[in-house]
């Protein structure tokens, strides 16, 4: 077949990640392929849309979402490398980028941390937020995510395997405590959702506390449903020596998964914000599509 051909042609370059040898991986070449675009067409257009909309960019918790999404948006990217070529991320790493790919999902994990942080007080102290909480806080708090995981991931390109690989280990462990902080902030902002929103009189302001903490609770749910489970993989393959291997990061039904968020955090984004939606719309669609103007 052309297709096979191909990847054995590759032999001074990085193959492709299936051979092509049954049905089931045209099907894997053909969902990375999908999922690449989607995730691209999906994050990239909330992005441009926050970047562009004067009301959405002056809002602190809209800065979160445009870091999400722009590390949303670069995932999609990666996908037409690590899930279309035979790459294997981690240790052992085959055509691999030195783990600076799946770094993103950890910006992504320190960011919704940050996020979870912002909104519990711009709802429950109000007044300490907007008198103590500056714009440029909420800016630095989104570029120290990429500084503090990259550092880490650079220094562990210069240091000896044995050293990097108990670094990335420990690295992995000492997420736990990221994660821990993240349920019990989620499970906090459900409960001041659910019972001290409540109490408060309808108001315009009410809907939007309601609505930004509606997003992030959902958003970091369905990020660490998603990535938990390859988290959990890394951790007993490298530290107990068990868990499942898989021959590249096409087929690793776990990386998959977590690259999924990619899809799923813009989503929601869309579903919980309607000031979003009508943005996008108007900014993004409309011009690709003057019919949706129009209509």
């Amino acid at each position: 077949m052309l297709l096979s051909n191909i990847t054995h042609s590759l032999t001074a370059g990085v193959p492709l990640a299936v051979n092509f040898d049954s049905p089931v991986e045209y099907l894997i070449f053909i969902f990375q392929i999908l999922f690449a675009t989607t995730a691209v067409l999906l994050s990239g257009p909330v992005v441009v849309t926050i970047l562009v909309t004067r009301t959405l960019y002056l809002q602190n918790r809209f800065i979160f979402m445009l870091n999400t999404s722009l590390c949303d948006t670069l995932v999609g990217f990666s996908v037409y490398y690590l899930g279309l070529f035979d790459v294997q991320e981690g240790f052992p790493s085959r055509n691999g980028t030195y783990n600076l790919l799946p770094s993103l999902l950890g910006v992504n994990i320190m960011t919704f941390l940050f996020a979870q942080f912002d909104r519990y007080f711009a709802v429950c102290h109000p007044f300490i937020y907007s008198r103590f909480v500056r714009r440029w806080m909420v800016v630095f708090a989104n570029v120290y995510c990429w500084c503090h995981v990259y550092s880490q991931t650079i220094v562990m390109v210069f240091l000896p395997l044995s050293k990097a690989i108990q670094m990335y280990v420990l690295s992995i462990v000492s997420l736990q405590l990221i994660v821990l902080t993240k349920v019990a902030m989620t499970i906090k902002l459900y409960v001041v959702a659910r019972y001290q929103l409540a109490r408060d009189p309808p108001s315009a302001e009410r809907e939007s506390k309601k609505e930004s903490l509606r997003i992030i609770i959902f958003a970091v749910i369905t990020f660490l449903l998603l990535w938990y489970p390859s988290f959990v993989n890394i951790v007993l393959r490298l530290a107990l020596g068990v868990g499942l291997n898989f021959r590249n990061q096409a087929t690793n039904l776990f990386a998959v998964l977590a690259r999924f968020n990619a899809v799923s955090t813009p989503a929601v984004y869309l579903w919980g914000s309607p000031a979003l939606r009508r943005a996008m719309l108007w900014t993004v669609w409309a011009r690709v599509c003057p019919r949706c103007k129009r209509r």
